[in-house]
């Protein structure tokens, strides 16, 4: 899939700086639409799937609980 290889590019080349920008557009939450701030929390959200240490002072803002499948 083009868009998943895509996104997979962007994210390791992101910085803190970037991160941290995206971070603070969720933290301030005044998006034109509700669409943006999930393009915004899903990429938030691959970033700390591949790339952990760049998410884990945001990890708040993904609302991701550890929870026991058995």
């Amino acid at each position: 899939m083009t868009t998943l290889r895509l996104i997979k590019q962007n994210i390791v080349k992101m910085t803190e700086e970037d991160v941290a920008t995206i971070a603070s557009r969720l933290e301030q939450d005044e998006y034109d639409t509700p669409f943006a701030a999930l393009e915004d929390w899903h990429l938030l959200r691959a970033i700390a799937f591949q790339r952990e240490e760049l998410a884990e002072p945001y990890i708040h803002l993904l609302d991701i609980e550890a929870y026991d499948e058995a």
